[in-house]
């Protein structure tokens, strides 16, 4: 996602509106359902970039149109390897958020299962798709279907909360570098039959990377964590003991409320996030919903990370993400 103008330059074709401290805008002003000129475009992705997450509401664009809109900030990314999860029919760039998809994949009441599987409250927040040697620059995920209630998304700001440590701790975790993988988070314990055959389709066709634990910026120079506790399994050259406590320590320290912001979703809602500068928690009330929730999201294909020593991400195993 490359931006065409100064990051913090006043928007003069769109009214961008804060949601939160931190992290967090609404944007109003255009319809997305309409072709944008290139100055629209820019200062889009300006909000993203300073805001980290922004929101659109308004009618549902529909499946061409929301991969037309993703295209316009870069490369859409194919997944590597075997296929997880579902696509609309004529539109593989996308992919869909669907619990019924997943009742047909993994078996009834899936959610609640791995959740009650979870050793830490935390286990959810999470980057989309570190496990790749170059995760996604952003995602743009769409709301088809939503309850009328519940079913709120949650972001954080990595970059605060970077910032927000002690220059001590800043100074020990910018040489560090730490391991992810897909399945396998630290925070989930797999513990019967059904795990072992779900965790199978995974470790089949495993996907690994090591990545700094903080990231330089590759467009605004920031320094962010890079560190999730959905993917994020171990710190490099620790003990164990030694990267459970530091990894917890960033894990309660990023996902503090100060850094982050709630979404309520409505049919037609679309949130557009940096996926190098936040770590974002799906829903955990599937159960207390009153309606199906259908989301649709795209990707756009991102680049190894960058530490501030100049480490640079590296693949254990499996493929980089690319481009349709």
């Amino acid at each position: 996602m490359t931006v065409s103008t100064t990051a913090g330059a006043p928007a003069t074709r769109i009214d961008v509106r804060r949601a939160a401290g931190h992290i967090g805008a609404e944007i109003s002003g255009i319809d997305l359902r309409d072709d944008l000129d290139e100055a629209t475009v820019a200062e889009i992705r300006r909000a993203v970039l300073t805001h980290r997450v922004v929101f659109f509401r308004g009618p549902d664009i529909g499946h061409a149109r929301h991969v037309a809109f993703g295209r316009l900030f870069g490369e859409l990314t194919r997944r590597p390897g075997k296929k997880h999860g579902v696509a609309p029919e004529g539109f593989p760039e996308i992919l869909t958020v669907d619990p019924k998809a997943d009742t047909e994949r993994y078996g009834s009441d899936f959610e609640e299962h791995y959740r009650r599987k979870w050793v830490s409250p935390l286990a959810g927040w999470h980057s989309d798709l570190t496990q790749a040697v170059n995760p996604p620059a952003a995602s743009i995920l769409r709301a088809e279907r939503t309850p009328r209630f519940g079913g709120d998304t949650q972001w954080t700001n990595t970059v605060a909360a970077y910032e927000g440590l002690s220059r001590p701790l800043r100074d020990l975790v910018d040489s560090l570098q730490a391991e992810h993988a897909f399945f396998t988070g630290v925070h989930l314990r797999h513990s019967d039959a059904r795990d072992r055959e779900i965790l199978k389709l995974y470790c089949d066709d495993p996907q690994v990377a090591v990545h700094p634990v903080v990231r330089v910026h590759p467009e605004t120079g920031e320094r962010a964590l890079f560190v999730s506790p959905g993917s994020t399994t171990r710190v490099v050259g620790f003990s164990e003991l030694e990267s459970r406590r530091l990894l917890d320590l960033l894990f309660e320290h990023l996902t503090s409320a100060e850094y982050t912001v709630r979404f309520r979703w409505e049919p037609g809602s679309i949130a557009f996030w940096d996926n190098r500068t936040t770590c974002h928690l799906a829903p955990t009330d599937f159960a207390q919903l009153d309606a199906d929730r259908v989301m649709h999201r795209v990707t756009l294909l991102g680049e190894p990370a960058v530490g501030p020593d100049g480490f640079t991400s590296r693949s254990v195993a499996g493929e980089p993400l690319r481009a349709w």
